[in-house]
């Protein structure tokens, strides 16, 4: 016997749950679920962290956690803080009791852990956060420095050295520095003129928002909620990653039609939990990260990291937004998931901190995971795929105004991106080898390295059983019917470009690379006698064809059926009333480059994995659907790029 358990702000928690006396928090009402049930939330804001007792027990029984149709349900982080006290100037002092906070104090719990980058010198920040009127402010290092904060108008990316500008340079001035000791937390901020007694101002008091403490409660539907304002911490792929929603390792979560944003690190993590490692890089100085990281995958085996226990979890039409380190971050947790419809934007852009573990997307170990017809811009990296990587597909996303749009790093696919657009200034960063291209739009920088100083896992397909490891040669790559436009290095790297390691526009990158498997057993055969030694100086083969180069870029030197663009091209994106257009401006040549539709059966087989691109039932990957929803009939040809239907001239065309 199902139920519908309401929750009100005007309920009570000794009430029975029912539509005339609902329940006060959704956290009681949480204890009180069992499969099948729906807990519905009615308007209002609801202060605290909802942590599920119960899982449901299948997909047709599950626990659904809802706002009532048509009611905004906002869930938070974070208490209101009111007594502010004038110091000097624009800056105000409240002094907030222990009680508040209770075991866990953002303003005393660093932004730490594997992977973390402070500059020298710079100060290390904390989990807490100060919000006026829900804009979030800056840490100082000192009382001082919030009474004269400094302007600042450029931040540096600490990968790629390139100088961004801030987006909102007068929001730096807004800042907050706090003391804590055994009773109270003291908190400076600068509010600019403010009266933070008549305005809203919120301080973060909680970890989470809707995050189990147990692992293993599966099935859980989490739908139509703001959810905000969380201290979550730092979530590198070595550590235990909580975010601000999350099923905390479980199976067949559905998070969607929320608005997420807040978070101080991740919003929505499909991540690893703490027995498999948590920071012991950082702990205990003994060993790279690297090497727990690799460990952490065979200890998440021994504790039933599989298909029957774990991940497919659908995370689909959320809206997430100012977080610090993710959109959605998730290591082991995330396999045979899909993310898809999602608008993620403005991720790590404040840059209060920094680590190789920040993007709207990062996942580790995207087994069978589906990626599609997300749009992703302004965030200081779109999506970074990070190991394992395999039988993973990027498709019909949108990514723009990013400072780097993808990066694949240290994964031996088989992975393929197919009918996206790439528009930011990098586009692409290829650290890997077995990935396949399909009919994308490449407006930036594409960068390719091999990295032969650290060995990665690879699986047995649509599978988390281990089935080897290898350093990543570069190379084995598949560059079908995309349109790769050209510009300038410098803008994409910045002053420092010559040092980074050959970025270009195009796949004159591959120049070297055998230009089929033959070719590459040839050279192979004609090395001196040995084993692995002589597959050190051979490149692996790279199969490109039938791409459309433009602005200046350029293509792999043994490419066949490569199209060369005299006239310009131009591509802009749109956006109006939510919705986002690509404008279009086509000369004929592009329009005339048209290939058949490419099926799975068309891609190379990848050869350290010795796996195929299929679907994730094994049948041929189906490469048919354009970026605009278009069906594409096998036999039939098709321009170049992510659109079926492209004309030449001057064109706008709705993308999402």
């Amino acid at each position: 016997m199902t139920a519908v358990i309401h929750v009100a702000t005007t309920g009570s928690d000794t009430a029975d749950g029912s539509e005339s006396r609902p329940f006060r928090t959704i956290d009681h009402a949480a204890q009180m679920a069992l499969p099948g049930d729906t807990v519905r939330v009615h308007a209002g804001v609801y202060r605290e962290w909802v942590v599920p007792r119960r899982g449901g027990i299948s997909d047709a029984r599950r626990i659904v956690y809802e706002a009532a149709p048509g009611e905004q349900v906002v869930i938070k982080g974070s208490e209101r803080v009111t007594g502010w006290e004038p110091v000097a100037g624009t800056v105000w002092r409240a002094v907030i009791p222990r009680a508040v906070f209770g075991g866990f104090n953002p303003f005393a719990e660093e932004v730490a852990g594997d992977w973390v980058v402070y500059r020298s010198g710079a100060p290390v920040k904390h989990l807490g956060d100060v919000y006026l009127n829900g804009r979030s402010f800056y840490e100082a290092s000192s009382v001082a420095e919030v009474s004269d904060p400094v302007r600042r108008t450029e931040a540096v990316d600490d990968w790629t050295g390139s100088v961004d500008r801030v987006r909102d340079p007068d929001q730096t001035r807004y800042r907050w520095y706090a003391e804590v000791d055994e009773e109270q937390t003291t908190v400076w901020a600068n509010f600019q003129g403010a009266d933070p007694n008549a305005e809203l101002v919120e301080v973060n008091v909680r970890r989470s928002v809707f995050f189990p403490a147990q692992h293993h409660l599966d099935y859980i539907t989490v739908r139509g909620f703001e959810l905000a304002q969380a201290a979550s911490p730092w979530a590198p792929p070595t550590a235990d990653q909580p975010g601000l929603i999350g099923p905390n390792w479980a199976k067949g979560w559905i998070i969607e039609d929320n608005i997420i944003h807040d978070a101080k690190c991740s919003g929505i993590s499909l991540g690893k939990e703490a027995s498999t490692g948590h920071n012991l890089s950082t702990l205990r100085d003994d060993k790279p990260g690297y090497q727990y990281q690799l460990e952490s995958v065979f200890a998440a085996r021994r504790i039933g990291w599989d298909r029957e226990h774990i991940g497919s979890h659908i995370v689909r039409r959320n809206t997430i937004f100012d977080c610090g380190q993710n959109g959605i971050v998730g290591h082991l947790g995330c396999v045979f998931s899909t993310i898809e419809d999602n608008h993620i934007h403005d991720i790590a852009v404040k840059r209060e901190f920094y680590g190789y573990e920040i993007a709207g997307i990062k996942l580790h170990a995207a087994i069978d995971v589906e990626i599609r017809r997300n749009r992703i811009q302004d965030c200081t990296l779109g999506i970074w795929l990070d190991w394992q990587t395999q039988g993973t597909r990027l498709s019909r996303n949108v990514l723009f105004e990013n400072s780097r749009d993808l990066f694949v790093e240290v994964s031996h696919g088989p992975y393929l991106a197919d009918h996206n657009v790439f528009a930011s200034r990098a586009s692409l960063e290829l650290f890997s080898q077995g990935g396949a291209f399909v009919n994308n739009l490449i407006c930036g920088t594409v960068r390719i390295e091999s990295v032969l100083d650290r060995a990665t896992p690879y699986h047995l397909p649509h599978s988390t059983q281990v089935a080897g490891y290898a350093l990543i040669h570069g190379g084995d790559d598949r560059f079908i019917g995309n349109v790769f436009l050209g510009g300038d290095v410098a803008r994409a790297y910045g002053p420092d470009a010559e040092a980074v390691a050959a970025p270009g526009y195009g796949t004159a990158g591959y120049d070297g690379h055998p230009s089929s498997f033959g070719a590459y057993l040839a050279e192979l055969a004609a090395q001196p006698a040995g084993d692995h030694q002589r597959y050190f100086g051979v490149p692996q083969a790279v199969y490109i064809r039938d791409n459309v180069y433009a602005n200046g870029a350029v293509p792999f030197g043994a490419e066949s059926g490569s199209v060369i663009v005299d006239e310009p091209v131009e591509v802009s994106t749109i956006e109006e009333g939510g919705t986002l257009h690509l404008e279009l401006t086509i000369p004929a040549a592009l329009a005339r480059a048209v290939g058949e539709r490419v099926e799975g059966r068309d891609l190379e087989r990848v050869r350290f994995v010795d796996a195929d691109f299929e679907e994730p039932d094994g049948s041929p990957v189906r490469i048919d659907i354009d970026l605009a929803g278009v069906r594409k009939e096998p036999g039939t040809a098709y321009p170049a790029g992510p659109l079926a239907d492209l004309a030449p001239g001057r064109s706008r065309i709705r993308v999402w």
